[in-house]
């Protein structure tokens, strides 16, 4: 059963040492909203691979295309911004670990800034995925495991403010995919106690902070 790192939003300073070492896992999975060190300190520490999805804060990674160690933008070399060695699922299905990620990133659209979408648009970012994902799993049988997120389903764990509301095409998303848990970031607990939600057999959780999560 893998056993993973799981973060979103909030840093946690004492893994940011070698301490994280004594919680050995197979893989560390990003929702969003962290500095790219930091992903590429807990996989490197960890000696694990590394997900993530990208947040409302995070800069853009689109339009980079990646061979190896060699990034390219609009036919140039360089270098990209993300996580050295990290595996970016948003709009993709990724093998990782033994699970099969489906990714969408961002939050709806507020202002100006990076990886922010309309309603609309993720709705298409979303019935892209649910194609990808179906391909895969007409080639090798294997579903989606995990949708992975930053920005929660509509009306199921978001916020009242425009910044923070989730998105509605997940809720079709799930329905499509059927994945065992659908992981998010973007709302801040404040202390207060989240418990997971569901969506039909979906388990539905908030991992701002970090949590240690093993797989089934």
């Amino acid at each position: 059963m893998p056993k993973a790192l799981v973060v979103a939003d909030e840093v946690d300073e004492r893994l940011w040492t070698d301490a994280v070492r004594a919680c050995p896992v197979d893989l560390v999975v990003g929702a969003g909203d962290l500095p790219y060190e930091y992903l590429e300190f807990l996989a490197g520490a960890l000696d694990a691979p590394c997900v993530f999805v990208p947040g409302n804060h995070d800069p853009d990674l689109s339009g980079y295309t990646r061979y190896g160690g060699l990034s390219m933008k609009d036919g140039f070399p360089t270098v990209w911004p993300g996580p050295a060695g990290g595996i970016n699922a948003d709009g993709r299905v990724v093998d990782v670990a033994g699970l099969r990620f489906a990714g969408l990133g961002g939050s709806v659209r507020y202002n100006d800034g990076p990886n922010q979408w309309t309603q609309r648009q993720q709705a298409r970012r979303a019935r892209r995925l649910v194609r990808r994902a179906g391909w895969r799993r007409h080639r090798d049988g294997h579903g989606v495991d995990i949708l992975l997120t930053h920005a929660p389903p509509r009306d199921l764990g978001d916020r009242p403010d425009p910044p923070h509301h989730g998105f509605d095409c997940l809720h079709r998303t799930v329905e499509r995919l059927r994945p065992k848990w659908l992981l998010h970031g973007h709302i801040h607990p404040h202390g207060e106690p989240v418990p997971d939600r569901r969506l039909g057999e979906t388990r539905v959780r908030n991992v701002v902070g970090h949590r240690i999560m093993e797989f089934t």
